[in-house]
C-alpha cells in the first residue's frame, strides 16, 4: 500500500490507543480502572437533550449554514459577552464539529508551509500533529525550571521571522495549570506588537478550583475583535461534559471566519443541526450544570492529590482546573510509555504517557471519573510501583502478588 509521507508522519493518538486496549480488557471481564480519558460521568443538561430532540421530532434535520445556525451563534454571542466581556457579531463566529475542528480550520487558514507555531509544554497532544498536517513547524517551549508555566523571555527566545502564531491552553490540558495574568498580559502585548496570532484554547475556562479565576486574554487589549491578534476557541465538550456532541466554535475577525468557512464547507459542509440545537440548549439553559460539574471535579481533584501524596517518589503540582493532573513519576521510570504499559498490564489502570504532552517521565491522570475509581486507580499504581506498599492487592475478585520490584 502506498501512503503519503505526510500521513505516515502523523502520530497515533495515545489516548485512543490506550482506550482501545482498555476496552478489549474490559470485554474480557477485567476490572480496568480508567484514569486516561477526559470524559466526566455526568449527564448532559436537560435543555440540551430537549432542544436536540425537538429537531428530531419535527424532522428538521437538513443542511445548515456552514458557519452555524444563527440562533446558536447568538447564544455564543451571549456566552462571549458573559465570559469575555466582548460582543462579537454573528459573522465573527464559526461553529465547527468540535473545538478540535475549529482549531484545525484556523491553522489551515493562517499557515503556509514551514510557518512556525509556538506551543508551550505541557501541550495538548493534537497541537503538534495538526501543525505538521498543514506542513507547518511546531516549536516547543518548555520552562527551564521544569514547571508547567514558562517565563515570557523563554517564549520570546523561540519566536522568529517564521512564527505565525502562539497557542495557549489555560487552564491547561494535561497539567491543570492556570497561566498567571501577568504572563497573559505580556503575551497579548507581544503578539499585538509582532503581528502574531495568539490562539487561546479556552475549552476548560470555567472549570477552575480553589478560588482561582479565569482571566480572558481580551482583558489585556483595547483592540476590537476585528483588530486584535487574540483569537478564542471554545466549545461545549468540557464545560458541559457533552464530549460526544462535537460542537465547538471560534471567535475571530470577519476575514478569518470567512476563510475558515471556505475550508469547512469543503470538509464537513456543516455541523449537524441536531447537535447544534443541543449546544444552543446548553448555552441558553440554566448554567448550574457547569457549576455542579466544576464542584465535582474540584472534589475529585482534592482526593487524587491526597492519594498521590501518600507515597514517595511522586512529585505533583496542584491543578488549578480542568480534568487532569500531571504527576512526575520519573523516580520510578523515566520512560512514560513503558510506565503506562506496565500499569495497564500489571495493575489494570489506564494512564496517558507524559511524553505525548512534551513532559517525559510524567503521567496524565484524569479525575473526571468516580471517587471510587480515583482511589482504586492510585492505590493500584502505588502497589505496582512503590516497594513500601503492601505486596498483595485484590483487583476485582483476584488476589495479585507483586513480583517485579
Amino acid at each position: 500500500m502506498s501512503l503519503s509521507q505526510l500521513a505516515r508522519e502523523i502520530a497515533e493518538s495515545p489516548t485512543l490507543s490506550l482506550n482501545e486496549k482498555a476496552r478489549l480488557l474490559k470485554e474480557k471481564g477485567e476490572a480496568v480502572v480508567h484514569l486516561g480519558a477526559g470524559e466526566p460521568k455526568n449527564k448532559p443538561p436537560m435543555n440540551a437533550i430537549l432542544n436536540s430532540a425537538s429537531k428530531l421530532t419535527a424532522g428538521d434535520v437538513k443542511y445548515t449554514p456552514t458557519e452555524g445556525i444563527l440562533s446558536l451563534r447568538k447564544a455564543i454571542i451571549r456566552f462571549t459577552e458573559d465570559t469575555y466581556f466582548r460582543s462579537p457579531e454573528a459573522d465573527e463566529i464559526i461553529v465547527s464539529n468540535g473545538a478540535k475542528q475549529a482549531l484545525f480550520n484556523l491553522l489551515y487558514a493562517i499557515l503556509n508551509p514551514q510557518d512556525e507555531v509556538v506551543i508551550i509544554a505541557p501541550y495538548w497532544v493534537s497541537y503538534p500533529e495538526m501543525i505538521k498536517m498543514l506542513w507547518g513547524v511546531p516549536v516547543v517551549v518548555k520552562a527551564e525550571n521544569g514547571g508547567f508555566v514558562p517565563k515570557m523571555k523563554e517564549i520570546e527566545e523561540v519566536v522568529g521571522s517564521s512564527t505565525k502564531a502562539i497557542i495557549v491552553n489555560s487552564p491547561n490540558n494535561p497539567s491543570g495549570a492556570l497561566y498567571p495574568d501577568d504572563l497573559l498580559a505580556e503575551l497579548v502585548e507581544f503578539c499585538e506588537q509582532r503581528d502574531i496570532y495568539l490562539i487561546m484554547d479556552d475549552i476548560y475556562n470555567k472549570l477552575v478550583f480553589n478560588g482561582n479565576t479565569f482571566t480572558p486574554a481580551y482583558k489585556f487589549t483595547d483592540n476590537s475583535i476585528e483588530d486584535t491578534r487574540v483569537i478564542t476557541i471554545n466549545g461545549i465538550s468540557k464545560l458541559y461534559g457533552m464530549t460526544g456532541f462535537r460542537v465547538g466554535w471560534c471567535v475571530a475577525n470577519r476575514e478569518l471566519i470567512k476563510v475558515m468557512t471556505n475550508v469547512q464547507v469543503q470538509i464537513t459542509s456543516c455541523t449537524s443541526v441536531v447537535l447544534q440545537a443541543a449546544a444552543e440548549g446548553a448555552l441558553s439553559g440554566l448554567q448550574s450544570h457547569v457549576e455542579a460539574l466544576r464542584l465535582t471535579l474540584e472534589n475529585n481533584c482534592r482526593v487524587v492529590m491526597q492519594e498521590l501524596r501518600s507515597f514517595e517518589g511522586v512529585r505533583v503540582e496542584q491543578p488549578a482546573g480542568t480534568y487532569y493532573c500531571l504527576p512526575d513519576f520519573s523516580a520510578y521510570n523515566k520512560n512514560s510509555v513503558e510506565l503506562c504499559k506496565l500499569l495497564l498490564e500489571k495493575a489494570l489502570v489506564v494512564t496517558v504517557p507524559g511524553k505525548e504532552f512534551g513532559m517525559e517521565g510524567h503521567l496524565r491522570l484524569s479525575y473526571a471519573t468516580t471517587i471510587k475509581d480515583v482511589k482504586q486507580g492510585v492505590e493500584r499504581i502505588k502497589w505496582a510501583l512503590d516497594p513500601n506498599s503492601p505486596n498483595e492487592i485484590y483487583i476485582g475478585d483476584r488476589k495479585l502478588v507483586r513480583d517485579w520490584l
